[in-house]
């Protein structure tokens, strides 16, 4: 326990806030307090001055680190998903926060110790007791691939068997290197009168795992008040500065709705924390009815242009915050806004109460207003006072790219169509190992009515659809139908199988809003021509990916490929080295997608 024992006189000098190095003392504490440690204050009048504050376990030095390590953790941690992979990481050592109150059952795990890189990284922490259901920070360290990964039961999670993958990580607690970081010798001396300590000033570029281009739209209606409108501003502040705003990260702006619309500043305009911090200090005070449908409506038109500052292949996010409820209709806006490809997520501060009820035009307004009423976009705030433990959460859930499912991206806006070699020279066993490699880029999407749609077929000498793009809406139910294939055994006409997937497969989905890719997979040489069968599915606007194994000639594979070969065919010896290309054909689709998005 850290005991201090504080006279009477220091305890009115801090409460009166007068006194420096007491006050900072104090402010320590609490940090203290907040880390966990056991703080106890004992109010003494009989201790001379220059002794009264007596520390016991904790010296000062380390209440400096402790505060140190307060602010390390919450300036350098990068905030992830749930379901946020190893793989998806772009750097080799990384510290992250992971979210609380995870699905645990719904984790994907492979491994122990060392797991695979398509894990979670969460649920690979949660496994291995780094962290609890309740998340906190967990340092990755990714490292090289390596075969038999063990399927082990710990901590509610049971890991999956992997026979082998192209690359690995662990976790750990990120603690050790917060303290090494701040664990030199630290002055408690004022410097000298006249001259001021030189800043180290880093250039941050951003919170990489999480790009988003939002909006900020505030309430600046006589419903919320001046006094509540300035809290609203202190916490949309505080929701900016944790998202870690950089050129590499999150981009926001802020509109503010009232009588009338107004963008108080653009995505382009700031590109710091610091900088967007002020420029929200700064917005002044509206007032008028509160016409939040107005202002979303004119948001989603206006406001993310390539000119305002918008990114390609990004998500697009509008937050609004509404205090008591809209003076008009949300319905319209919120159907234009998923139109445009934005993720409506509605912050309800001080619902209202039975007898307010009458006055209420919609009282569905939030439901109607989301990107999907599923409960994930919309957030509730019982008041204005005491929001700091409401901002995490909210980042949490803006940088849930998995979650944005309004959002035009690669993950949610494919047409995934694999056409599955079922002949006699595959055998039932390499046939599996195919399906299990299906699965695998299958789980890498967003599988909804409104998201990516996956279809297979079958082709020997013969076509089979195994299942359309319309037929499974979920990921599970697609994950349970590429399990159910069953192996046909035969010739191989693959040319015969395009022409039979660009026609009855595709043909019914040419026209929708989902970009169109074909995964070849074949062991042998074609009885019959692909070059003209390819080249036909190519003009239809499907990208084609072909993957080899075994005999494939790679005359064929380049034959059925778009364009550059190069990057859409891939070849393995063995059915075995499949697991190897998921990361590399995901990869390749996301790329493609992007590319036709320029």
């Amino acid at each position: 326990m850290l005991l201090l024992h504080l006279s009477c006189s220091q305890v009115s000098c801090l409460r009166k806030e007068l006194c420096g190095r007491s006050r900072l003392i104090l402010h320590l504490l609490k940090h203290c307090h907040a880390l966990g440690y056991d703080v106890g204050v004992k109010s003494t009048s009989k201790l001379p001055l220059t002794s009264a504050i007596t520390l016991r376990t904790v010296t000062l030095r380390m209440l400096y680190v402790l505060y140190a390590v307060s602010l390390f953790s919450s300036a350098v941690l990068s905030a992830v998903s749930c379901f946020t992979r190893g793989l998806d990481l772009r750097k080799n050592n990384i510290d992250v926060l992971c979210p609380s109150d995870c699905p645990i059952w719904q984790f994907q795990v492979y491994g122990n110790v060392a797991y695979a890189s398509l894990s979670s990284v969460c649920g690979a922490a949660v496994h291995r007791g780094v962290i609890t259901s309740k998340g906190g920070p967990v340092r990755v360290q990714i490292l090289p691939g390596q075969e038999n990964y063990l399927a082990i039961y710990a901590n509610g999670i049971q890991s999956q068997a992997l026979a082998r993958w192209s690359s690995s990580f662990s976790v750990s607690r990120p603690m050790s290197a917060a303290l090494e970081a701040v664990g030199r010798p630290i002055s408690t001396a004022r410097p000298p009168t006249g001259k001021r300590p030189k800043k180290t000033v880093e250039k941050k570029s951003g919170n990489k795992d999480c790009k988003a281009d939002i909006a900020f739209l505030i309430d600046g209606s006589y419903n919320i008040g001046q006094r509540r409108f300035n809290l609203q501003k202190n916490f949309v502040g505080k929701v900016a500065v944790m998202l870690g705003i950089g050129s590499e990260g999150p981009h926001v702006g802020v509109v503010q709705a009232s009588e009338h619309p107004k963008t108080e500043f653009y995505l382009k305009n700031f590109t710091a924390s610091k900088d967007v911090l002020f420029a929200i200090k700064e917005i002044g005070f509206k007032g008028g009815n509160s016409n939040t449908g107005k202002a979303l409506k004119h948001t989603a038109q206006r406001f993310f242009t390539a000119e305002n500052g918008v990114r390609k292949g990004i998500p697009k996010v509008i937050v609004v915050f509404i205090d008591g409820w809209p003076s008009d209709n949300l319905e319209e806006a919120g159907i234009v806004a998923r139109e445009f490809g934005i993720n409506v997520f509605i912050v309800s501060i001080a619902k209202p109460t039975p007898e307010e009820l009458g006055m209420v035009q919609d009282i569905g307004f939030v439901e109607k207003a989301v990107c999907q009423n599923n409960g994930f976009f919309s957030y509730n705030i019982p008041t204005w006072f005491g929001t700091t433990k409401y901002v995490k959460p909210l980042v949490q859930k803006l940088c849930a790219h998995e979650q944005m499912l309004c959002s035009k991206t690669c993950y949610n806006s494919v047409n995934i169509a694999f056409l599955i070699d079922g002949s006699s020279s595959v055998g039932d066993s390499n046939f599996r190992l195919m399906l299990e490699f299906i699965s695998n880029v299958a789980k890498s999407f967003e599988i909804t009515d409104i998201g990516a749609k996956i279809a297979a077929v079958q082709f020997t000498y013969d076509q089979r659809t195994e299942f359309s793009f319309t037929d499974y809406v979920t990921k599970e139910r697609v994950l349970s139908a590429v399990r159910g294939i069953r192996y046909m055994s035969g010739g191989t006409a693959t040319g015969e199988a395009i022409t039979y997937t660009t026609r009855n497969v595709f043909g019914p989905v040419r026209d929708g809003a989902n970009k169109n890719f074909l995964v070849i997979l074949t062991d042998g040489q074609s009885y019959d021509d692909v070059r003209g069968p390819a080249v036909s599915a190519h003009k239809a606007g499907i990208t084609t990916f072909s993957i080899g194994i075994a005999w494939a000639p790679l005359e064929d594979l380049k034959d059925m490929a778009s364009e550059p070969r190069e990057t859409h065919t891939f070849f393995t010896r063995e059915f075995m080295g499949l697991e190897q290309l998921v990361p590399d054909v995901v990869r390749g689709i996301c790329r493609d997608f992007l590319d036709s998005k320029q």
